[in-house]
This record gives C-alpha cells, structure tokens and sequence, in this order.
C-alpha cells in the first residue's frame, strides 16, 4: 500500500528513520527478528514465499509475510510485507528496486532464509544422500544469502553504518565440530564464513557484518514436531532434556535489535555470536524473565563438565 506515493517510515524508538529488509521473515527467527527491529521503531520489509494466497514448499500455510507485517505494526513499527523468493535474483532485484523507490537506502539487511529441515538426512554419509536435496539445502541455506547480498548490498553501502546479519545455526567455535550432515554442515557453516568477509569488505564504507544463531530454538515447526505450544512448553523436557535450555524465537530478535541500535557494533565485526552472548552483552532476557545459553551448556559438556542445566537457564 502506497502512502503520499511513498511508504511511511516509523517513528519513535532507537531504529527510528531506519530501514531494514528481514529475508525469510515468515516464521521463527526471522519473523520475531523483523518484529523486534519494528519495535525499535524500524521500517521493515518482511519477505518470504508463503503469503496468503500462496504456500511455499514447507507446507505451513498459517505463517504468512502478511501476518509478520501485522505483528510489526502491532510492536509500533512499519512492516511492509514483499512476496519474494530469494533464489531468484530477478524478484530480489524488483525488491530493492521497490525500497530504493520508496526509501532511498536501506540500514539493515538481515538474511534468514533457509527452510531445508525436511532435507535433513542425519546419519547419513554424504554418498548416501540424495544429491539433488543436499543441493537444494545449499541453494536454501547459501545461494539465497548471496544472491540478496549481491543485489542488497549497492544500496545498503550507499550511506556509513550499514549492517548485515546472517542467521544460521551454530559459531564458529561450536561448528568446528562435525555438524551431522554434509550439506547441513556447508550450509550452516557458509553464512559464518560470509559474515567474516562481508566484514572485512565492510570495512572501508563504515559497515559492518556479524553471523548470529539462537540456542535450541521453539520455532513454530519445533513446537509442532514435539506436538506442545508456546505456553506448555515446558512438557517437553522429558523428551529432549536440552529441550529445558530451549527460547523463543523473540529471544534472538530482541539479541540483534540491541545489536542493531548499538552505536559502537563496529566491535562485533566479521564475528559470529549466540542469542545468549548477546542477551548477556545486552542485559536482555527471554520472555520469561530468563536468559537460556544451550551453546555454553553444551560446550561446557564437551570439555567433560558435568553442569547444570539450571545454572544455564
């Protein structure tokens, strides 16, 4: 919807007057990450596959970019939703022709498109596995980001202070071990590698570029596989005991709006961070006053510890 022949900016808020494009922002991370920039008081341009009209391969027709532009409306910002398949660079490129148009620059470019679960093949070796899905996951979970990268970045450097976050799963600390599957591994391992070169090449133009994951996510589809809701949750503890380190999804979005509105971020640069070292950096907690750290539980479990579950929650 066209206001005044351009769309509206929000206001109010430490984001106010900026313009972020969230990349997959249909559910889990990426949806409360375009919520939370909202609600900083950011513009946000919400794109995915799955709109009300049309279901992207994953199959969830309830979680649509529509709804994502509601709820950031609803936290005080401006969410414009986008129809977008971001492997394909035509669409990407009407995208950023549509916020040039309408904007003139673009703050922050979050890529969080992914959607390869049910190509997940675990314990499987690689000559085991079906070659077309494990290309698949790298075209979900790599050719996407760069291909939006690309085209994203022209506009985004046209002004200093621009940032890049790409959500994965993981840092680089925790994925030096084997990640269970080959394709999954390249595919959660290349947006930690992407951030550290966009950083360097950030540099000069005064961006900067960090990789981020949540801990053991209660994503839509998470809650569906062990059959709870968000407010039951915690009957799922005796399934997966880790499942007790779990957080929402607003957990890592409130993590990089903080980033996001962080004038010295520049120090984060090229690195890779968990939504706990950030709620910690930040003084940030989840929804239920609490501040999970799954990665630092499962590290410290590595080392041979013996630690408790509650002192990591």
């Amino acid at each position: 919807m066209k206001e005044n022949m351009k769309e509206r900016t929000a206001t109010g808020g430490p984001l106010s007057g900026k313009v972020a494009l969230v990349a997959g922002a249909t559910r889990g991370a990426g949806r409360a990450i375009a919520v939370q920039l909202g609600a900083a008081g950011a513009t946000v341009y919400a794109t995915g596959r799955t709109t009300r009209d049309q279901v992207s391969e994953m199959g969830r027709a309830t979680e649509t970019i529509e709804g994502t532009a509601e709820l950031i409306e609803a936290a005080g910002g401006r969410g414009i939703a986008v129809p977008t398949d971001h492997l394909e660079a035509g669409r990407v490129r009407e995208l950023i022709a549509r916020v040039e148009r309408d904007h003139g620059r673009l703050d922050i470019l979050v890529n969080d498109v992914w959607g390869g679960n049910s190509l997940l093949d675990f314990d499987t070796r690689m000559w085991d596995v079906d070659l077309d899905r494990g290309l698949r996951m790298l075209d979900l979970g790599v050719r996407s980001h760069i291909i939006t990268s690309s085209i994203a970045l022209p506009l985004l450097v046209r002004r200093p202070g621009g940032l890049v976050v790409e959500v994965t799963d993981g840092t680089s600390r925790t994925n030096k071990d084997f990640r269970e599957n080959f394709y999954y591994d390249l595919a959660k391992n290349g947006p930690i590698r992407m951030a550290y070169t966009l950083g360097e090449e950030l540099k000069s133009v005064g961006g900067t570029a960090v990789a981020v994951t949540p801990g053991f996510l209660r994503s839509e589809e998470m809650l569906d596989f062990f059959g709870l809701t968000e407010e039951n949750w915690r009957d799922g503890i005796d399934k997966q005991r880790h499942w007790a380190l779990s957080e929402s999804p607003a957990y890592l979005g409130r993590g990089v709006a903080a980033l996001a509105a962080d004038g010295e971020r520049a120090r984060w640069n090229g690195r890779s961070l968990d939504s706990g070292q950030l709620a910690r950096e930040y003084g940030l907690t989840d929804t239920d006053g609490s501040r999970p750290d799954v990665w630092g539980f499962l590290l410290a479990e590595k080392a041979g510890g013996t630690p408790d579950l509650a002192e990591y929650r």
